[in-house]
C-alpha cells in the first residue's frame, strides 16, 4: 500500500456461526448501533429523535458555524440566504429551463437591461450547456443569497465567486453552478443555481446544518471582510429606522418576548435608547390600534399582533411592487384605483382583465403574480401561485405575455361528494376502488358516472401521489383516504389560490373584425355577462362592444332593434367554424392530409399531435388514418403527444379515455 487512496479491504465469506443463518454484514452494523444507542438511552443521555440533520456534505462545518453564530456579536453583517432542494423528476427538467429563463428577464440589472448568468471562471456562462450537464440528476439545490447592505456593491459577482469557493472548501468537493444577479427590488441579491452531483459524479448530500445556516455564516464573514464590522451609529440607525414602520419589526419581537401572560408590556428599557425605541414603538402600535395604552409607560398588546403587522407588511410590499409596475408600463393609477385580489373572501368574483404585468412574489417558493387591469376600473394585484398554473390551461409556460387578456377565478377547496362515495366503495371492498366495483355497489350509477370518481383519483395521483393504482386499474384507497384528500385540497389552495384562463393574447383593437368566436361574443351572448365600469380597462371594453355589435350586424350575425342589438342563434358556433376553417386550411399543407371536421356525437380516434391556438380557443390536432382533425384542447392531453387517443365529441367539449380498458385512465 503506497499511499491510502490505494487501500482496498477486502471482507472474506461469513462463516456459519451456530444453526442460525449468517447475518449480513450491514445487518451486523446496525445491530450494533442500536444497542450502542439503546444503552445511552438507559442511561438517560439519549436526545431528541434521529433528524437526518448531520448526514451529507458540511456537516461537521455546519455545527461549527451554526454554534458560532448563534454567539455571534449584533455588529455582524447580516446576510438572508434561502435554500432550497428541487427534484428533477417527471417535468422537472422543463421546469429548471423555464426557471433560468425567468431568472434571466429582462429588467434585472442596474441599467434595466435582462440579467445574464456567469459562473466560477467567467461571465456570459451557457445555461444550455449548464442544462445539459444536468440531464438526468436526481436533484438541484438554489439558493438566493441576499446581503442587508447589498446597495453598497457595485456588483455582487466577486462576493458570489468567493463565497462557492467557501462552500467548496467546506464540502470538499468542486460544485458545477451558474449565478445571475438582480437589483430590480430593494434588496440587490444573487440567485445561485448547483447541480446535485459533486465532481466524482455522485449524487451531492447537503447536510441540513450547512444549508440553513452554514452557508450565511460564510455569507456573513465575507461581507464583513469588504465592509467592515457594523458601526454602532449604523446598527441605532437601523433600529431608528423600524420605529415607524408598518411590519413586523425586531423591537416588535422583543416586546412580544417581554409581555407577560395578559400581553402587558412597559416602555422601560435597559438603557435609555432601548426605552426610546419601546416607547417610540409603543406609541406607533398604538396609533395602529395594535397596543392599548393603560398609563404609567404599560401597554396591552393586541393578541394578533405578529400576524396583522406581518399582513400589514406584505400589503405594504404589494402596493410598492404595483406602483413600480404601473411606472414601468407608463401606466398611472391613483391609489383609490388599486386593490388586491383576494380569492379567500367570500365575495370572490371572477376578474376579467388585461396583464399589466408578471413577476416573482416569492422568488424562494418560485410563487408568482398578476397586475391586471380589470374590467371594472380598478389595477388589482394577483397572487397565481406557482408557474405551472398559466394562462394557458395548464400550460407549463413561466406566465402570461404583458396585453393578454385573461379571466381568473378563485379556487374553492372542499371535501367532494365523489370523495366520499370511493372511501365508501372501497371501505366495503377490501380498500378497492375500480369502476366494476363502484357498479356492483350502486346499480343505479352509471359507468360515466363511476368514471368521474376515477377521474378524481387520477387527478390525485399525479400531483401529489396520495392514491396508488394497481397494474390491473383498480385504486387502493388507505382507510384515511378522506383526511388525506382534505390535506390534498390544503397543498391545492397554496399552490393554487386562483385559476388563471387565457381569453385572448391579442390586443382589443385586432379584435373587432376578425372572423372568430372572440371573448368579447362570449361575454355579450353570456346569460350573466360580467359588469363593466365606464373606467380604466372598463372604458376599452365598453368601445370595443359597440364596434364589434356594429361589425356583427354588417355579417349577418346580429340585428339592430329598439331594444338593442339582438345576436342570431348559432352566432357562436358559426363564428368559431369560420376560424376552424381557415386554419385547417393552413394545417392541411403543413400536415399533408386533408381536414376532416368531427360532428357532435363522434367518436375521434387518433393520434394527438401539437396543440393549436386560436382566437376561439386551444384546440387538439388529431392525426386520423385518412385525415386530421381539430377538437378542444384538454390539460390532459398535455402528456399524450404522440399517442393515440379516443374521446367522443359533446358540444365544445369532448370526453378523453386512454389506457388499456374501461377502468383504465379517462377523462373529459
Amino acid at each position: 500500500m503506497a499511499d491510502d487512496d490505494r487501500f482496498e479491504p477486502r471482507l472474506g465469506r461469513q462463516r456459519q456461526q451456530g444453526n442460525r443463518a449468517p447475518r449480513r454484514y450491514l445487518g451486523r452494523i446496525l445491530a450494533a448501533a442500536n444497542l450502542a444507542r439503546s444503552g445511552i438511552a438507559r442511561r438517560g443521555l439519549a436526545r431528541a429523535g434521529f433528524t437526518g440533520s448531520r448526514i451529507g456534505r458540511g456537516a461537521g462545518v455546519g455545527r461549527v458555524l451554526v454554534g458560532h453564530g448563534g454567539y455571534r456579536a449584533s455588529s455582524r453583517r447580516r446576510v438572508i440566504v434561502k435554500a432550497s432542494i428541487v427534484k428533477l423528476a417527471g417535468k422537472g427538467g422543463s421546469a429548471t429551463a423555464a426557471h433560468l429563463r425567468y431568472l434571466q428577464r429582462d429588467g434585472t440589472t442596474r441599467e434595466g437591461a435582462p440579467g445574464a448568468l456567469y459562473g466560477r471562471d467567467g461571465d456570459g456562462v451557457d445555461g444550455k450547456a449548464f442544462l445539459a450537464r444536468g440531464n438526468g440528476d436526481r436533484h438541484q439545490f438554489r439558493f438566493i443569497v441576499s446581503p442587508e447592505d447589498g446597495h453598497r456593491y457595485d456588483d455582487l459577482k466577486p462576493l458570489a465567486r468567493r463565497l462557492m469557493d467557501r462552500v467548496e472548501e467546506d464540502l470538499g468537493t468542486r460544485l458545477d453552478w451558474v449565478a445571475v444577479d438582480h437589483f430590480n427590488t430593494g434588496h440587490p441579491h444573487t440567485h445561485i443555481v448547483v447541480r446535485g452531483k459533486d465532481e466524482r459524479g455522485a449524487d451531492l448530500i447537503l447536510a441540513r446544518d450547512y444549508m440553513t445556516a452554514g452557508i450565511r455564516e460564510r455569507a456573513a464573514e465575507l461581507v464583513d471582510l469588504d465592509l467592515g464590522p457594523r458601526t454602532e451609529r449604523e446598527m441605532q440607525q437601523g433600529l431608528r429606522a423600524e420605529i415607524e414602520q408598518e411590519r413586523l419589526t425586531s423591537i416588535d419581537r422583543a416586546l412580544l418576548k417581554a409581555a407577560d401572560d395578559q400581553r402587558e408590556v412597559t416602555s422601560t428599557g435597559r438603557s435609555a435608547f432601548d426605552q426610546t425605541l419601546r416607547a417610540g414603538r409603543l406609541a406607533k402600535l398604538a396609533r395602529l390600534g395594535l397596543a392599548e395604552h393603560l398609563g404609567g409607560g404599560r401597554y396591552r398588546l393586541a393578541p394578533d399582533l405578529a400576524e396583522t403587522l406581518r399582513g400589514m407588511g406584505e400589503r405594504g410590499d404589494i402596493i410598492r411592487t404595483m406602483q413600480r409596475e404601473f411606472t414601468r408600463a407608463a401606466a398611472a393609477r391613483a391609489p383609490a384605483e388599486q386593490a388586491i385580489y383576494d380569492p379567500a373572501a367570500p365575495d370572490a368574483r371572477r376578474l376579467v382583465g388585461r396583464v399589466l404585468a408578471h413577476g416573482l412574489a416569492d422568488e424562494h417558493a418560485d410563487r408568482h403574480y398578476l397586475v391586471v387591469d380589470g374590467v371594472d376600473g380598478r389595477s388589482h394585484y394577483v397572487a397565481i401561485g406557482k408557474p405551472s398554473l398559466s394562462v394557458n390551461d395548464g400550460d407549463p409556460g413561466m406566465g402570461a405575455v404583458r396585453g393578454a387578456i385573461v379571466a381568473i377565478e378563485p379556487v374553492r377547496a372542499g371535501m367532494r361528494e365523489a370523495d366520499r362515495t370511493i372511501a365508501a366503495v372501497a371501505a366495503a371492498n377490501g380498500g378497492r376502488y375500480d369502476v366494476d366495483t363502484h357498479l356492483r355497489h350502486d346499480p343505479t350509477a352509471t359507468e360515466r358516472f363511476a368514471q368521474t370518481h376515477v377521474r378524481r383519483l387520477e387527478a390525485m395521483r399525479r400531483t401529489k401521489g396520495i392514491v396508488e393504482r394497481e397494474p390491473s386499474g383498480r385504486w387502493v384507497i388507505s382507510p384515511d383516504h378522506l383526511d388525506r384528500v382534505a390535506a390534498y385540497e390544503k397543498s391545492l389552495l397554496r399552490d393554487r389560490p386562483v385559476t388563471v384562463r387565457s381569453l385572448s393574447s391579442q390586443p382589443l383593437a385586432r379584435l373587432i373584425e376578425m372572423e372568430a368566436a372572440i371573448w368579447i361574443d362570449r361575454e355579450m351572448v353570456s346569460a350573466a355577462p360580467m359588469a363593466v365600469r365606464d373606467a380604466g380597462f372598463g372604458h376599452e371594453v365598453l368601445e370595443a362592444q359597440q364596434r364589434r355589435r356594429r361589425w356583427l350586424v354588417a355579417q349577418g350575425f346580429a340585428e339592430e332593434a329598439e331594444s338593442g342589438v339582438s345576436f342570431r342563434q348559432g352566432m357562436i358556433a358559426a363564428l368559431q367554424r369560420r376560424e376552424l376553417l381557415r386554419v385547417a386550411g393552413q394545417l392541411a399543407d403543413e400536415l399533408q392530409l386533408p381536414f376532416g371536421e368531427a360532428a357532435e356525437g363522434e367518436r375521434v380516434d387518433g393520434i394527438y399531435r401539437r396543440p393549436a391556438d386560436l382566437v376561439s380557443g386551444r384546440f387538439a390536432v388529431i392525426e386520423r388514418a385518412r385525415d386530421f382533425t381539430l377538437v378542444p384542447w384538454r390539460p390532459v392531453l398535455e402528456r399524450q403527444v404522440g399517442k393515440s387517443v379516443s374521446g367522443l365529441m359533446r358540444g365544445e367539449s369532448i370526453d378523453w379515455s386512454f389506457g388499456r380498458g374501461r377502468n383504465g385512465p379517462s377523462v373529459s
